[in-house]
C-alpha cells in the first residue's frame, strides 16, 4: 500500500486521488527534503546505500503498488536518470495501465548532451550511454503495458529504444530521445500530431536537416499536424523549407508550423522568388510561421498567398 503520509512529507510526489483512485501523479525530486530521504528509503524497504538511487526507490514505491494501476495521468521528471529511467520504465511495466492516457517521461536540460547534474552534486556524461540508452523500454516491455496511452511527452537525450503505444496519437519530443541519438522514431503509426522541440546541442550543433527524411508515410501514416516552431535545423531555415518541400511526409499533412524563416543573402539572390517557387509543395495545407522572418512577405510567399 502506498505510504501517502511519508511521501507527502518528502514532497517529491504530488498524488491526486479521485473517488478512492489514484488518478494523477507528478514526480520531481525535491532537493529541500533530501536530508530526511535516507530514512524514508529505508522505511520503503529499499537499499539506502547510494543516495543517487533514492529517486528510483521513491518512483518504485508508487508505480509498483497496485493502486497506481488506475493512474490516468503521470509525469516523471527525473534527476538521477542514469539509474531511475530504467527502474521507472520497469515499474511502469509492472502493471497493465488501461487508464493511463497521458505521460511525461524525461529530464530537464538546457543544451542536449550536456553533463547531467545528479542529486548529490555529481555529474555524468549522457553520451556514455549512446546506443545503449537509459530506459531499457524494450527489455522491460514498457509500451505493451500502456495500451491506452494517447499523449506522450519525451524530453531528454538517449532515453528510449523506440516510441511505442498502440493508441498514441499526440507526441511531443524535446531533445534526441532515441538511444541511437535520433530525433525522430522510425515509426509511430498512430500519431496524428507531432511537436518537435530541438535546439543546438552542447557542441553548438543543430539537428541535421536530413533527419527530416525519417518522417515518411510508411512509418507515420496517420500524421497530419507537424509543429516545428521550436525545432532548429542545420544548416539554415531555407534549407529546412527545401527539405520539407521534397519530403515524403508533407503531402499528407493538414497543418505545418515553422519557427523562424530567415533567408540569408548568400542563399538566394531573390528570397521571395525562392520561397514562391517552393509554395506549391505546401498549397494543400495550412502553413504557419511562428517565429522571426528577415524578409518582408516571406511567410506569405511560402504559403502561396501572393500567387
Amino acid at each position: 500500500m502506498i505510504d501517502s503520509a511519508a511521501l507527502r512529507a518528502d514532497r517529491s510526489w504530488q498524488l491526486t486521488w479521485t473517488d478512492g483512485r489514484l488518478d494523477e501523479a507528478v514526480f520531481r525530486l525535491d532537493p529541500d527534503t533530501a536530508a530526511d530521504r535516507r530514512d524514508l528509503v529505508e522505511r520503503l524497504g529499499a537499499d539506502p546505500t547510494d543516495p543517487e538511487r533514492w529517486e528510483s526507490a521513491l518512483v518504485e514505491a508508487v508505480l509498483t503498488d497496485p493502486a497506481s494501476a488506475d493512474l490516468r495521468r503521470l509525469e516523471l521528471r527525473l534527476t538521477d536518470f542514469h539509474h531511475s529511467a530504467s527502474r521507472a520504465a520497469a515499474a511502469l511495466a509492472a502493471h497493465r495501465r488501461d487508464r493511463l492516457t497521458t505521460l511525461y517521461f524525461g529530464h530537464d536540460f538546457e543544451f542536449l548532451y550536456e553533463d547531467a547534474h545528479t542529486s548529490t552534486g555529481g555529474r555524468f556524461d549522457p553520451l556514455s550511454r549512446l546506443h545503449e540508452g537509459f530506459a531499457d523500454d524494450i527489455r522491460h516491455g514498457l509500451w505493451a503495458a500502456l495500451p491506452a496511452l494517447r499523449e506522450l511527452t519525451a524530453e531528454g537525450g538517449l532515453l528510449f529504444d523506440e516510441i511505442g503505444g498502440a493508441a498514441l496519437t499526440d507526441l511531443r519530443l524535446r531533445g534526441a530521445v532515441l538511444a541511437d541519438g535520433a530525433v525522430f522514431p522510425h515509426e509511430a503509426p498512430g500519431v496524428v500530431s507531432l511537436v518537435v522541440d530541438s535546439g543546438t546541442d552542447v557542441f553548438g550543433v543543430a539537428c541535421p536537416v536530413d533527419h527530416l527524411a525519417e518522417l515518411g508515410p510508411r512509418g507515420w501514416p496517420a500524421l497530419r499536424h507537424l509543429d516545428l516552431s521550436r525545432a532548429e535545423f542545420d544548416p539554415s531555415d531555407l534549407a529546412t523549407v527545401r527539405a520539407l518541400a521534397e519530403s515524403r511526409i508533407v503531402p499528407q499533412l493538414a497543418t505545418l508550423t515553422l519557427g523562424a524563416l530567415r533567408v540569408n543573402d548568400h542563399e538566394a539572390d531573390d528570397p521571395i522568388g525562392a520561397l514562391t517557387a517552393l509554395a506549391p509543395a505546401f498549397a494543400h495545407l495550412t502553413l504557419t510561421v511562428a517565429g522571426e522572418t528577415n524578409v518582408d512577405g516571406a511567410a506569405r510567399a511560402l504559403s502561396g498567398v501572393d500567387r
